[in-house]
């Protein structure tokens, strides 16, 4: 039977702020990108995420960003590239550590917020995160947008690149992303998302701002943990692509492990803390 990966940002609350249903969405996924400490995410809050994931046999990747705490991760930050390879490889350190206690590790890295959009064209940071990803691990996956430097970039090194689409994101006719700052670039609406993954993963492609459509190609679906009703959303894409036909199913060592079954309580009873 196909299989697409599901995946989602978590991890991502840090003290008293609290950021997501980690509990409830961690039961309808594949992947996680666990936040590693520079936008969101302290020592326990990891420490929860991977053991949540490790319960639930799901991926764990390391959702690395420029040390930017304020801004969430959404300011561009012009970094030498000797700099944010140390800092990703900082940060693919802490994740691994806590991984590795919870009994599992870390399978693949993708960039958060304005680093990913960064290492869409900028060459020079994508073959930072690159190195970094080489120096700690040349086991790990590279999960990015399609056509990207970053991509790009691990295919010339022998790393695996896996190319992702987005469940809740509008897209221009280039095949990149609406920018945030642009109204309707995040959509929320359960049924229009699902609707827009059916097209996905059926080879229709997505229908763009301007109307056109775009091809799309992706081993895995991100949805945004921090967008509005993001368990809503997970529950109703999964359906949808459960009833395409196809199963859940994570992209890292897929034939290791049966099809993550959905674990989808109503309400959480652990606590919402991470």
């Amino acid at each position: 039977m196909p299989s697409v990966d599901l995946n989602a940002d978590l991890g991502e609350s840090f003290g008293r702020w609290t950021l997501g249903d980690d509990a409830a969405l961690i039961g309808l996924i594949s992947s996680a990108n666990i936040a590693c400490g520079f936008h969101a995410g302290d020592p326990p809050t990891l420490r929860r995420s991977c053991e949540r994931a490790a319960a639930h046999s799901v991926a764990i990747g390391a959702q690395v960003s420029y040390r930017d705490l304020a801004g969430f991760g959404r300011r561009f930050i012009d970094v030498t590239p000797d700099d944010l390879r140390d800092d990703v490889l900082y940060q693919l350190g802490a994740l691994q550590a806590f991984a590795q206690a919870a009994g599992t590790r870390v399978s693949y890295l993708k960039p958060h917020g304005a680093m990913y959009h960064a290492v869409i064209t900028h060459r020079e940071q994508a073959a930072a995160v690159i190195a970094a990803v080489v120096d700690h691990d040349r086991s790990l996956a590279v999960l990015g947008l399609p056509g990207s430097a970053l991509l790009t970039a691990a295919t010339a090194a022998g790393l695996r690149a896996v190319p992702e689409a987005f469940a809740d994101r509008r897209y221009t006719a280039n095949g990149g992303l609406l920018p945030r700052s642009q109204a309707g670039s995040v959509l929320t609406d359960p049924d229009r998302i699902a609707d827009q993954v059916h097209r996905m993963i059926t080879g229709q492609g997505v229908i763009a701002d301007d109307g056109t459509v775009v091809p799309i190609e992706a081993e895995s679906i991100c949805v945004h943990g921090d967008t509005p009703g993001a368990v809503g959303i997970a529950r109703a894409v999964r359906a949808r692509i459960e009833a395409a036909g196809m199963t859940v199913r994570r992209f890292v060592d897929p034939e290791s492990v049966d099809p993550v079954p959905r674990v989808d309580p109503e309400s959480s009873t652990e606590s919402s803390s991470s």
